[in-house]
């Protein structure tokens, strides 16, 4: 309680959680509002069938925006597929253009920023006009209403125009919350997507105790399931592989430096909750494809496929986890950089030469705890999702809900603690392990 009310002493810190928690307050009232023209029940009566599916899925992350077609509706999702095209462009060395200004620092790394928010602002439209079109294509449910009754040239206008300004106006949010408030801005209104479905979920499976749909000793299982994973999470989240490193004493002017022996901290699982929110991301680009034409049958096949009980679509999560953990690493670590510097300093692994030897050491360990880690997080992704579908748990908050909300409260909790320790106040843990993580996986 020391360390809450120490956060209230500082008052930049306080300044920036009541930030954020307007911020937030802001995107939930505006996901809240839908576009005008849509028959809300047939679209409700939609979006219950397609619980199960990826669509269904997306709709967590939005938070039930995208089920009520409010203006929010696409959230953050064309913002993040703009970042990882413009990283995986940049990493690839497409451009050498991108290659320039990723060397010239601050100044290069704002110039990339402009460049993936007008993409931003390209995806947005596509998307936009395909969701609108899948949109009027779509019935309740069986013989039901359409959503969109009669569609004109004025609701294709005003609809696409009022999803695209939501969706840059949700970015810029982001943005605000991470330069004026605490933690990542992306990140925590993912997190608050999630978290706002969690009471009602909650109240959901308390009502089945009452009404003996499922025994109370099946719901107590289900909550300590939950627990579990939640602690299991934690414990990846925060595991580290220490590798020592010891520094030679050397003679500078009169004074003698060195001869101290320290550690090189290595996380099990440096992207965190990235690797799944891209993962996620990247799964919704064939929706949007197939979003054009709902009814031609390659679309409809291609939906089939993407079904998230399907083991095409597990096989295709887990693979692009496993994958962006990997990316994540390579364009935040640069094992020749760290073993230059622990050369520069006199700093050495023992039993390993300076340089290159050093080099080849620490990609060594990092490629082998990273493939461990993301293991870890495909199987937490996955494994509570494909026992809800099999066992028919009536509780969605799944393992990929449960790595978001955990790592986004991890990464939180950690940079409130930086501020904290900053100004000498006690931070939340003793000797903590928790660091705090940049969505940009470019800066």
């Amino acid at each position: 309680m020391q360390q809450i009310t120490d956060i209230f002493k500082i008052e930049d810190l306080k300044k920036r959680i009541i930030y954020v928690m307007v911020a937030l307050a802001v995107y939930r009232l505006g996901a809240s509002i839908p576009i005008p023209g849509i028959n809300t029940a047939a679209l409700q009566a939609f979006f219950e069938a397609q619980k199960g599916s990826l669509l269904g899925f997306l709709d967590i992350f939005s938070g039930g925006a995208l089920s009520r077609f409010s203006i929010f509706s696409m959230g953050v999702m064309p913002y993040i597929n703009a970042s990882i095209i413009v990283s995986l462009v940049q990493g690839a060395h497409v451009f050498p253009a991108l290659d320039r200004l990723a060397k010239e620092g601050q100044t290069g790394q704002k110039k990339i920023t402009q460049y993936t928010r007008w993409f931003t602002l390209l995806l947005a439209v596509i998307q936009s006009i395909g969701l609108t079109i899948a949109l009027t294509k779509m019935g309740g449910g069986g013989d039901g209403p359409q959503i969109v009754a009669n569609p004109t040239f004025s609701f294709y206008f005003v609809t696409v125009l009022t999803l695209v300004t939501g969706t840059i106006f949700v970015m810029w949010l982001g943005e605000q919350m991470t330069e004026r408030g605490i933690g990542n801005g992306i990140s925590l209104i993912i997190f608050a997507g999630i978290v706002d479905r969690l009471p009602s979920a909650v109240m959901g499976m308390v009502k089945l105790i009452q009404i003996d749909e499922i025994s109370l000793l099946s719901g107590l299982a289900i909550f300590a399931m939950v627990l579990l994973i939640m602690a299991f999470v934690v414990w990846v989240e925060t595991a580290q592989r220490k590798i020592p490193v010891q520094y030679a004493q050397r003679m500078v002017g009169r004074k003698m430096y060195g001869g101290a022996s320290t550690f090189l901290p290595l996380k099990v699982d440096q992207s965190g909750v990235i690797a799944v929110i891209f993962a996620v991301s990247l799964l919704s680009v064939p929706y949007t494809i197939g979003s054009f034409n709902p009814q031609a049958a390659w679309a409809q096949t291609m939906m089939n496929w993407l079904n998230r009980t399907s083991v095409l679509y597990q096989l295709i999560y887990v693979a692009l986890i496993i994958f962006f953990c990997y990316f994540y690493n390579s364009v935040s670590i640069n094992p020749k950089d760290l073993a230059d510097n622990m050369k520069k300093w006199g700093g050495f692994i023992p039993g390993i030469r300076p340089g290159e030897p050093t080099a080849s050491h620490i990609e060594w360990v990092l490629n082998r705890i990273t493939l461990g880690g993301a293991i870890f997080v495909s199987a937490i992704a996955v494994l509570p999702d494909y026992l809800r579908a099999k066992f028919n748990v009536p509780f969605y908050f799944g393992g990929t809900s449960l790595l978001i909300v955990v790592g986004v409260a991890l990464d939180t909790i950690a940079q409130t603690e930086a501020h904290l320790v900053m100004r000498n106040y006690e931070g939340f843990y003793k000797n903590s392990k928790i660091k705090g993580r940049w969505f940009n996986v470019g800066s």
